[in-house]
């Protein structure tokens, strides 16, 4: 349910290639272990990616997706070090005021809005 919610929120909401690069970056953080998210906020978060992937970003394209959906299918200590450098590496790219900004207008526009109680009645 909360993946269709996500999907809905994505076609009402213009997305950037900006914004694809922010979400890809989250993710990378998720995959690499550093995430301080909720787990409703991870799910929520995972969903969204999932629906942005294909989209074009700024800076980060296939081969952040490959390396994404690989750490998806199989996790290794060796394959999270490397998801690591190359979050570090987006954030750094990216600017921290650009993930703040992202961060606060998904909020803002209600992405997650009812998602946690969702999560508790399942």
């Amino acid at each position: 349910m909360m993946t269709a919610q996500v999907a809905i929120w994505v076609q009402a909401h213009p997305l950037s290639p900006s914004d694809v690069d922010c979400a890809t970056t989250v993710m990378l953080k998720i995959l690499d272990g550093k995430c301080k998210m909720g787990s409703v906020d991870k799910v929520v978060m995972e969903a969204l990616y999932d629906a942005l992937k294909d989209r074009p970003g700024l800076r980060f394209g296939d081969e952040f997706h490959a390396l994404i959906a690989e750490a998806r299918r199989e996790s290794s200590e060796a394959l999270r070090s490397f998801i690591y450098e190359k979050r570090v590496l987006a954030e750094t790219e990216l600017s921290r005021p650009v993930m703040k900004a992202f961060k606060a207008m998904i909020r803002e526009e209600g992405l997650f809005a009812g998602m946690a109680s969702e999560e508790e009645s399942e």
